[in-house]
């Protein structure tokens, strides 16, 4: 896979600091933009980084909870703000602690099968962690929240989790990662927002059943002070050396108006989402 990590240009997109003072939904709209762009061949392969302060991004189904505002109400005390993505997945916790990448690649650089895409995010982690490359497993952690067959563990403890997006032509593989601060403690606060939503009934849909021993964040595992800007270097010195090119900024002028249409589109269909259920 790493063939597809080695780009004659690579765009970095960097949000790290940025992102912080940004609702989630704006990050949604920028991956999307950048599916159009990427998979159109109006831009460059791209990487985007990006940070959010306290919020839960739920999934659909999380939506669908018997006592779904009931348990949003509970993230709000805890000093969480939750948001609802219009895609598939379930509840994930954004906060300063926790780095996002997005890869951006066109379906036209050759078939990229919906695991390729996975791997492709595998390999830039392990490049981005090689003192944890040959501990760093792909597979579903029983138990974690949001749980799905890429989970990235160490020693059966989850880190991360990736999700893709195909827009366009374009591909968005996407990874929240665990680095600074407690993942038990994130996990704690998924746990009891299902407690809270939930609250015993039986559905249809099987929400998981929280463990937060099974989470941690990569400072834990690694014992070691790893913080979110120093990744965000390492990842900037690993697109040096891995293209002739890199250009580093946000978005042009005349992309401006494609992320418009995106960030209303995203902002339309998250208040549908919120609004109350009537009857």
């Amino acid at each position: 896979m790493t063939h597809y990590l080695t780009q004659k240009t690579w765009r970095l997109w960097d949000q790290s600091v940025s992102g912080l003072t940004q609702s989630p939904l704006e990050s949604f709209a920028a991956d999307d933009t950048l599916c159009h762009l990427v998979g159109q061949g109006m831009s460059a392969p791209t990487i985007r980084t990006w940070v959010h302060d306290s919020s839960v991004v739920l999934g659909i189904q999380d939506h669908r909870l018997p006592f779904v505002h009931a348990g949003m109400d509970l993230l709000e005390e805890r000093g969480y703000k939750p948001i609802v993505r219009n895609s598939g997945g379930l509840a994930v916790v954004l906060d300063p602690g926790i780095l996002n990448i997005s890869i951006v690649l066109s379906e036209e650089q050759g078939k990229i099968d919906i695991n390729s895409g996975y791997d492709v995010m595998v390999e830039l982690i392990k490049a981005l962690f090689p003192q944890a490359a040959d501990r760093i497993e792909a597979y579903e952690i029983v138990g974690s929240y949001c749980p799905g067959s890429y989970d990235l563990s160490i020693d059966g403890k989850k880190f991360a989790g990736i999700s893709q997006r195909r827009l366009r032509q374009g591909i968005a593989v996407q990874i929240y990662l665990s680095i600074e601060g407690s993942g038990a403690e994130r996990a704690k606060l998924i746990r009891d927002f299902y407690e809270v939503a939930l609250q015993n009934e039986q559905t249809k849909f099987q929400y998981p059943k929280v463990k937060p021993e099974v989470m941690a964040s990569l400072s834990e595992l690694l014992e070691e002070e790893l913080t979110v800007s120093q990744t965000v270097q390492n990842l900037q010195k690993f697109l040096y050396e891995h293209s002739d090119e890199l250009l580093m900024g946000g978005l042009q002028q005349d992309e401006l108006e494609q992320y418009g249409f995106y960030l209303q589109r995203v902002f339309e269909r998250n208040q549908k989402m919120l609004a109350p259920v009537e009857g």
